[in-house]
């Protein structure tokens, strides 16, 4: 199959949108989140999910060494905090939020538990209202996936992307198709409801929702390039992509808005890495795939 498709191109509570970026930069609680604060502390505090290759739960993945290396860059410890989804933000910012139909929702005062979120974290619109994102560290899109057994086939793509998200959205009517909330793969961010699919929203972790429809929970999933590309390789035969549902799209370390500074830093020390060519071999050290598909993110050596 050909994957040109990857190469071209209100707020809740009647707050408006800058009042709820002022409250979660000035959550209850202290931060402690500046540099500074941050070496006197002695550790930097990384907030990730188990996804992908991104942070696999073995103690290793991209985003772990990246922010190992990171926090060696600042000459402080490193430390593993693990969260959820729907956590993740007010774990980070000290306020619980969600997106909602009317713009983003504040859910209440929660206590601050990392510094910086890296887990293969997309860069979508309501998430920047309430983080500030560091340098792109993986190119994305959001996929509609299969069973390979599907009688439905993978959409022949055209020279417009546009046309082929409508080609790929037009095999849903009347199919059962597998989201998650709080995060990239929400039905809702690309009007998945104007589909006619049958839409179920999963409970369970990002990394299940390929064997979710190989085990028949779902005719259709949606997931992001990396775990597609992870499932396509740890079941080669066994689903297939059908087509794009998303624009490319970014992922990126998330900070809090007023940690200018940290975010900062971290963008120096990638660009130190990208110089040396030690961030392209960590990219391909978790994704040697990724220049198959995104032939320009990452140099060849």
């Amino acid at each position: 199959m050909s994957f040109q498709f990857l190469f071209r191109g209100a707020v809740s509570m009647n707050l408006p949108a800058v009042l709820l970026a002022l409250l979660i930069a000035l959550p209850m609680g202290s931060a402690a989140g500046s540099v500074e604060a941050i070496k006197e502390r002695g550790v930097l505090r990384h907030l990730g999910i188990p996804y992908a290759n991104f942070v696999t739960g073995a103690g290793d993945g991209m985003d772990v060494e990246l922010m190992q290396g990171f926090a060696e860059w600042l000459g402080v410890e490193y430390r593993y905090v693990q969260t959820e989804w729907s956590d993740a933000i007010g774990d980070l910012t000290g306020v619980k939020v969600k997106s909602g139909a009317n713009g983003v929702e504040r859910l209440g005062d929660v206590p601050i538990k990392g510094d910086v979120i890296a887990n293969g974290m997309t860069v979508i619109p309501w998430r920047e209202e309430v983080v500030a994102f560091g340098q792109t560290t993986f190119p994305t899109q959001v996929w509609l996936m299969s069973r390979a057994d599907s009688d439905v086939s993978p959409i022949r793509p055209t020279s417009s992307l546009v046309q082929d998200i409508v080609e790929t959205k037009s095999v849903l009517d009347g199919k059962t198709l597998l989201g998650k909330l709080d995060t990239c793969l929400d039905p809702a961010l690309y009007d998945m409801e104007r589909t006619g699919a049958d839409i179920s929203l999963f409970d369970g972790t990002l990394n299940e929702l390929a064997p979710a429809i190989l085990n028949n929970e779902s005719e259709f999933t949606l997931l992001d390039v990396p775990d597609a590309l992870v499932a396509l390789q740890k079941w080669p035969g066994e689903i297939k992509v059908i087509g794009p549902v998303s624009e490319p799209q970014e992922m990126a370390p998330a900070f809090r808005a007023q940690d200018t500074e940290l975010r900062d830093a971290f963008n120096r020390y990638m660009e130190e890495r990208r110089a040396d060519g030690s961030f392209d071999r960590l990219v391909l050290k978790y994704y040697p795939f990724v220049t198959d598909y995104f032939p320009d993110f990452v140099g060849t050596e």
